[in-house]
């Protein structure tokens, strides 16, 4: 209990920083913004939904079925909502219940001693882990883990018991004690339960079935390969084989029930995200699937060089025979199979004295360096079960042999099993993966690496002869704990913040290091700083649509509206069914007067499907924002019926996580325009409903309730939107507008100044200011706010005009016929400020201002 709870301290330590660090990289997509955490969302869409919020049965899901870990984000969530802290703690806390399982699970494999400590400390310490741990969708991996060794050793208690039963009946001539066999079912049942739950935590913890059926054949019954098969096929082996069986259907049901569930199809994936399953040439693909596990399997042998990702060409492909990396493939090959022969050996079966002494293998002296001897078997016995000599003396049959530990050959075989099944999955081998190498996925497969380290250096511990190699080695057991434990605090400074993540992996993956780092330094208001990164990633891999995408944003948001377009629409070349770049485009040309090609914009948006995308909702959310401004465009034309048609088309395609306040609010606009309130009613509160802080909704549903002589009402929305924000000018330029309209001028004058004060650069809100003054008969006021109107728009007719028109009021005659005449170079046939300057000159001619012959014609 002292190891394990000494080797969860360190786990927990060497992660203990990591609790102040933000969310990172894919934290975003799995926690951020995905509906299935949110209390609203019904708790049973976890059961359809991939772990990224998409229906499991839509053609670009991730097809990743991980409820148990999607539910645990959800509990996060209900307790502390988006705090990274409480994220990060649950995290590290599996991690060092996990690392307590492999350090309890490593003792009766190498002993309580030294050697179960040094496996559980390799575990804890190992840096390839910190992407599962300090990330927080790496969590699917440790909960994975953790269900993963509970069914370990639910099944190793079902191996003991099940011997122990065998033995009863052989005692008591065929009547065992029946709770015996009960508990030894029950833990057979808890085994195939926990394998399921792993397999729910992420796909791979299903092989655990595999991995138990090893450990009973190699370690438990202590077979050779070639005698395993004849050995089970017996009678008196029923139990075993029945046991076997189990574990073969239970995983034959678990994995034809998530082949279903996620509609019978495969998941889809880019070429960026796994370019060797693109390549056409077999040869390609080939080499490259054979030469990753190699690339993993140096991750765990020397975690020198670690990234957030390795997609695109962090990998480079292997496209020949000739490529270098080849002896690296044959060299890791070589290895596996080295030791899985040595695993398969057929030991020779001369037994060791279990008090250390005459213990004599090939005339080899053989201890496990811990004050353990194992027992070595002979293995044509009877019943099946391999006949155990203590001292040289048989163990009679009618009582189970003393617990011990495995021969060496048995451990190098399962932890190679452990090692080399989980990961089956990310070979390729089945069905393409979208990575190319994920150090999460090593996750499990270490606590094979850890075993197979520790158990060599306890072999090499019992051959050397002399104190001074023996400490040498428990140095070197150190020293490489005490490295990895450094390498892992490093880490985890690189995934304390995306800043830190993305610029560790520039020498990795530039091309994608340096896009995400843009992101981040736009976030900060690094607005050249991030330029330079997007343009960085972009020499790298110039075709990758979401930088040119980020780039052409950046350049938007800077009013370089030209050069944005240009890379929308070379986004828009490198990936058509961007809906993102469709939308700023159309917003763009709106803004420059382009209003039919950006009608076309918005239209070609709206048809794009959303099959086979990565992220339908992101996609589904900016289709409906491209039709919420294709309609309110015809809105602004007086196409009211149409703009409804659009908007109704927006309703039906709008994702769920859509925030549809604004298109319910113009719904209602559009039925304003058309008389017909009551549905535009209808639609006001739904927007209130969607948002019930939504200001314009506020404003506009006061203006019905106003027009439909609820005047009380009316007020009150009003004076609510002037509350929920006392800094919005446009709130009070409402309000006043509607006092105007109930007479109450003083008041509706004292709004107007408040409003234009407030909102002194927006038009709007400065023309209409002037307006209500100009009723409240405060003229000299309202000169001046139709002076500021006339500077902020010093092109706009009407402006000009009613600038004009209040001076002509006030008297300011010569100023008045200013801007009269510059108002009908603007607009040269509006007769209403002809009238005013023909008025105007009437006035100035009578007072000698202006002879008649100075009029000329209009």
């Amino acid at each position: 209990m002292i190891t394990e709870l000494l080797c969860t301290a360190v786990a927990v330590g060497l992660y203990a920083n990591t609790l102040d660090a933000d969310f990172c990289y894919d934290d975003s997509r799995a926690i951020k913004t995905n509906q299935d955490l949110l209390p609203e969302t019904p708790w049973t869409n976890i059961l359809y939904d991939d772990f990224w919020g998409t229906l499991l049965t839509h053609s670009g899901s991730h097809k990743s079925f991980r409820p148990l870990c999607t539910l645990s984000f959800r509990l996060n969530y209900t307790l502390h909502a988006l705090r990274p802290w409480g994220y990060h703690l649950l995290n590290v806390l599996l991690h060092g219940l996990v690392t307590a399982l492999v350090t309890a699970f490593s003792r009766p494999l190498l002993g309580g001693g030294l050697w179960s400590l040094l496996a559980g400390l390799l575990f804890a310490s190992h840096p390839v882990h910190t992407e599962a741990v300090a990330g927080v969708v790496g969590r699917a991996d440790v909960g994975a883990a953790l269900f993963f060794l509970l069914s370990l050793l639910c099944y190793v208690r079902h191996c003991g018991l099940r011997r122990d039963s065998y033995f009863q009946v052989r005692r008591c001539g065929g009547d065992g004690d029946g709770g015996s066999v009960t508990r030894c079912w029950a833990w057979m049942l808890g085994s195939l339960w926990c394998a399921a739950a792993s397999m729910l935590w992420k796909e791979q913890g299903v092989t655990v079935l595999a991995v138990s059926a090893v450990y009973d054949l190699f370690v438990f019954q202590r077979l050779r390969f070639r005698q395993a098969l004849p050995s089970l096929f017996q009678k008196k082996n029923i139990s075993v084989l029945l046991s076997l069986g189990l574990l073969a259907s239970w995983g034959v049901i678990l994995l034809s029930a998530r082949l279903y569930w996620m509609g019978n199809k495969p998941p889809n994936f880019s070429n960026s995200d796994n370019p060797a399953a693109d390549s056409p040439h077999f040869l390609t693909r080939t080499l490259t699937f054979l030469h990753l596990p190699a690339a993993n399997a140096w991750l765990l042998l020397c975690p020198d060089k670690l990234s957030f990702d390795w997609s695109m060409d962090a990998v480079p492909l292997v496209r020949s025979l000739a490529d270098w990396r080849n002896l690296h493939t044959v060299a890791f090959y070589g290895g596996i199979f080295l030791l899985a022969l040595f695993g398969l050996r057929c030991p020779a079966s001369k037994a060791k004295d279990a008090n250390g002494k005459a213990h004599v293998t090939n005339g080899k002296s053989i201890t496990n360096g811990n004050g353990y001897h194992a027992l070595d078997t002979n293995h044509n016995t009877e019943q099946g079960l391999p006949k155990t000599t203590l001292n040289g003396s048989a163990v009679p049959h009618h009582c189970p042999p003393r617990t011990s530990l495995p021969p060496t050959e048995s451990l190098v075989l399962f932890s190679l099993g452990i090692l080399s099944l989980p990961f089956l999955p990310a070979t390729n081998l089945f069905f393409y993966v979208g990575f190319v190498i994920a150090e999460r996925v090593l996750y499990i497969p270490s606590i094979g690496f850890c075993l197979l380290v520790a158990a060599g250096a306890r072999t090499l511990y019992v051959r050397l002869r002399t104190r001074g190699c023996k400490a040498l080695v428990l140095c070197l057991c150190m020293g490489l704990v005490l490295l990895n434990g450094l390498r892992t605090v490093q880490r985890n400074k690189d995934w304390s913040n995306e800043e830190n993540l993305y610029k560790s992996g520039i020498n990795v993956n530039p091309a994608k290091a340096w896009g995400n780092l843009g992101n981040v330094l736009k976030n900060q208001g690094k607005m050249a700083e991030a330029e330079q990164a997007y343009r960085n990633a972009l020499h790298y891999r110039g075709n990758m649509a979401d930088m040119l995408y980020n780039l052409g944003l950046l350049l938007q948001e800077n009013e370089r509206f030209s050069e944005a377009l240009h890379y929308y629409k070379l986004a828009i070349g490198s990936r058509p069914t961007l809906a993102s770049a469709y939308l700023n485009t159309g917003i763009i040309l709106m803004n420059q007067g382009n209003l039919e090609e950006a009608k076309r914009t918005f239209l070609t948006c709206a048809d794009i499907p959303d099959e086979n995308l990565k992220d339908p909702h992101a996609h589904k959310s900016s289709v409906t924002s491209c039709l919420y401004n294709l309609g309110k465009l015809l809105h602004e034309q007086g196409q009211q019926e149409e703009a409804l048609a659009i908007y109704k088309e927006a309703v039906q395609k709008m994702p769920r996580q859509f925030a549809p306040h604004s298109l319910f609010n113009m719904m209602g606009e559009a039925y304003m325009r058309l008389n017909r309130l009551e549905e535009a009613g209808h639609w006001y509160r739904e927007s209130l409903r969607a948002k019930p802080d939504h200001i314009p909704a506020h404003l506009t549903y006061g203006k019905l309730l106003s027009i439909i002589g609820q005047k009380t009402e009316a007020e009150k929305y009003y004076l609510r939107a002037i509350q929920l924000d006392p800094t919005k000018g446009n709130c009070y330029m409402h309000y006043g507008q509607f006092l105007l309209e109930q007479s109450r001028l003083g008041e509706a004058a004292e709004m107007a100044v408040r409003a234009a004060e407030l909102d002194n650069s927006e038009f709007d809100v400065v023309f209409s200011a002037a307006h209500m003054l100009r009723q409240a008969n405060l003229n000299e006021a309202a000169e001046a706010q139709y002076e500021r109107a006339a500077s902020l728009r010093p092109d706009y007719p009407a402006a000009l005009m009613n600038l004009g028109a209040i001076l002509h009021l006030n008297g300011k005659l010569p100023e008045a016929e200013a801007n009269y005449l510059r108002a009908l170079q603007l607009k040269p046939d509006d007769a209403i400020t002809q009238s005013n300057l023909r008025k105007l000159w009437n006035i100035m001619e009578r007072q000698g201002l202006r002879t008649k012959h100075q009029k000329g014609d209009l």
